[in-house]
């Protein structure tokens, strides 16, 4: 079996088993332009790799998604709205605890909101997969770059100021409509983060949380934001808003964390008091902590 073929065959496998669980072969078959017989190898291969499940009798099996899931998908952000998407092509083709669903739900709406309404581009592109250990999410489009926006709107040239303050919440490219929490919390809600935009990238890892490091770009149109988030997390949507209330017990965005590394680059304090004011700045709206 080709592994070209085999690679394929896995970003469309998930939703085809739920739509043809009693003749999935002739559907391979028919979709690659395959003869039966090859179709029904590349099946059995698919379900020794854990994309498919086979069940019922010998003489007529009944296939549905295994542990490993995907689904790709690409729209026209033009009059896109971000809870569609999710609700009739995603979720019901994972199978996620409540509390993870609800964080996946929130960062992929998130995500797709920030590229309907930031992106100024023309499509997007979905890429949901679940793995035996993880839930991974990407979601990039074809517009002007995260980081070329905020210089537009806040005169930041510096893409790891631009992130710094990205970081620190608050921060968004329409004031006038978007409050900057999305980004934010779906940081805080992920285990890991990569953030790519304009030759540039940051990521965060849930072993160095509220501290975003340099990362190896892979974007150069557009931006691509990649989560990650542990099937066997406790983390909740509810526990990571309350976090950032000042009492810990409402929804209020009063609190955030500083990554000082961003402003400080590979020195450990702030040398200069430019330095300083960068990392003070908008912070009067929070009660601060550092990282």
């Amino acid at each position: 079996m080709p592994r070209a073929l085999l690679s394929l065959s896995t970003v469309w496998i998930t939703e085809a088993a739920r739509a043809h669980p009693h003749d999935l072969s002739h559907h391979v078959a028919e979709r690659l332009g395959l003869g039966l017989a090859a179709a029904r190898h590349l099946v059995r291969k698919l379900v020794q790799l854990d994309w498919l499940q086979r069940c019922g009798g010998v003489n007529r099996p009944e296939y549905r998604p295994g542990a490993f899931r995907q689904v790709v998908r690409r729209y026209t952000l033009a009059g896109l709205q971000e809870d569609l998407p999710w609700a009739q092509d995603f979720a019901p083709c994972f199978d996620l605890r409540d509390n993870v669903a609800q964080l996946a739900q929130t960062a992929f709406t998130e995500l797709l909101n920030n590229a309907i309404e930031h992106s100024g581009g023309t499509r997007v592109t979905v890429s949901m997969r679940q793995t035996p250990t993880q839930l991974q999410l990407l979601v990039s489009d074809d517009g002007r770059g995260i980081f070329d926006a905020i210089g537009a709107t806040y005169q930041i040239t510096d893409p790891a100021l631009a992130m710094l303050e990205l970081a620190k919440g608050k921060l968004t490219t329409r004031p006038d409509g978007h409050t900057g929490r999305g980004l934010f919390f779906t940081s805080r809600m992920a285990d890991i983060i990569d953030l790519h935009a304009n030759n540039q990238a940051f990521q965060q890892r849930d072993w160095q949380r509220e501290q975003w490091q340099r990362g190896r770009a892979a974007c150069r149109q557009g931006s691509a934001v990649y989560v990650a988030i542990s099937l066997d997390t406790d983390r909740t949507v509810d526990e990571v808003l309350r976090r950032y209330s000042l009492d810990g017990q409402g929804y209020d965005f009063d609190r955030t964390v500083v990554p000082l590394r961003l402003a400080s680059g590979s020195q450990l304090a702030l040398a200069s008091r430019a330095q300083a004011r960068r990392v003070a700045a908008r912070c009067f709206a929070w009660d601060c902590e550092s990282a």
